[in-house]
């Protein structure tokens, strides 16, 4: 299914979060991990589906965290760092002792939890991250190993960011979701600006070589990576796509808030598409893409399966949640000259296998 947005796009309004990538960037480039993902183009994967051209940004192994997600967790616990110590240094004798009172919480589907429990672990932070009982064990593992403390509950990803908040309140600790709600927006805006660095990549590699996409194909669980790269897009590419955000048909809380005019959740049986398996929309991500996405769409759980096995046909493999862009895309009914970019978010899901204590676990 798919629907056009009913309202008027409306270029360089105003958003929540910062859409240039100065910042991330300029911490980035102190990271010796950091370096641009790939940006192919799959001329058999176009001519498989009938497209003039057909560009992946490949997120699978990105600064060895396995997602985009890795930009933005790492950046927002940086800044924060930054902005309570009052210096740009993190190795000065301020930074680390401020550093080292502030515990972050986060509740996670596996990838933003990596990525504030390796911004914890950079800095000098400490970290709690708390996942739903569908999140695989693997991210568990993976997340304490970078010594955060896991904390597993009971229900949805909506039950988890419930716990985290009421954690954050009583332990005094410092809430930092990806998603945003009234009266809290200005941390969740801190992981899309570090998200902007992903558009930003595809900008200079597409002027560099004086060729643009005709469409990008976004997915979205609560809506802060498509919300980035959108208004990325509108601000800064020389060349205007149209942008279309994906999302599991079980799960479709943007779509659902677009056609009411305001936030509302989605309500759906549990998907595959674990990442992207959100009932309730970014208020800061849905404000931004009512605005800037010309379209919404949704892909089932078999389209999404199919696309990761079309995807490992070509040499990427992913999980249904970083393969919904192409399952939309197989499924859209575009010209021949379209050429399109889509982004391959993650790695296996919850990565390679570790073995770590678990009486952290609550």
């Amino acid at each position: 299914m798919m629907i056009t947005n009913p309202r008027p796009i409306e270029s360089q309004s105003q958003r929540a979060f910062r859409t240039d990538a100065a910042r991330p960037l300029s911490m980035l480039a102190q990271c010796p991990v950091y370096q641009p993902s790939p940006l192919d183009r799959m001329p058999e994967l176009a001519a498989h589906l009938g497209l003039g051209a057909v560009w992946i940004k490949d997120e699978t192994q990105r600064m060895r965290l396995g997602s985009f997600k890795a930009l933005g967790g790492v950046f927002a616990v940086a800044q924060m760092i930054r902005d309570a110590a009052g210096v740009d240094d993190f190795a000065a004798a301020t930074a680390r002792a401020c550093a080292a009172q502030m515990t972050f919480i986060t509740a996670s589907a596996g990838n933003h939890g990596l990525s504030v429990a390796a911004g914890a672990r950079i800095f000098g932070a400490h970290s709690v991250v708390v996942l739903d009982g569908a999140v695989p064990e693997g991210f568990a593992a993976r997340i304490r190993a970078l010594g955060a403390k896991v904390r597993r509950v009971a229900g949805s990803y909506e039950d988890a960011v419930a716990y985290a908040s009421a954690a954050a309140a009583a332990n005094d600790w410092i809430l930092l979701a990806d998603g945003s709600w009234p009266g809290y927006v200005d941390r969740p805006a801190l992981v899309m600006e570090g998200y902007s660095v992903l558009a930003e990549e595809c900008r200079r590699t597409f002027s560099d070589r004086d060729t643009w996409p005709s469409h990008v194909f976004i997915q979205a669980g609560v809506g802060g990576l498509a919300a980035s790269l959108a208004g990325h897009i509108r601000d800064n590419w020389a060349v205007q796509p149209v942008i279309v955000v994906v999302e599991p048909d079980s799960a479709a809380c943007l779509m659902q808030s677009v056609r009411a005019g305001r936030l509302t959740r989605a309500e759906g049986v549990a998907s595959a598409m674990g990442r992207l398996d959100c009932k309730d929309a970014s208020l800061i991500a849905f404000d931004a893409l009512w605005q800037d996405a010309d379209a919404f769409t949704t892909v089932t759980d078999d389209q999404a399966k199919d696309a990761v096995a079309l995807y490992a046909r070509h040499g990427i493999d992913t999980t249904p949640s970083g393969a919904a862009p192409l399952a939309a895309l197989a499924a859209a009914d575009l010209d021949s000259d379209s050429r399109c970019l889509i982004i391959a978010t993650e790695g296996p899901a919850g990565g390679r296998p570790a073995t770590a204590d678990r009486s952290d676990e609550q």
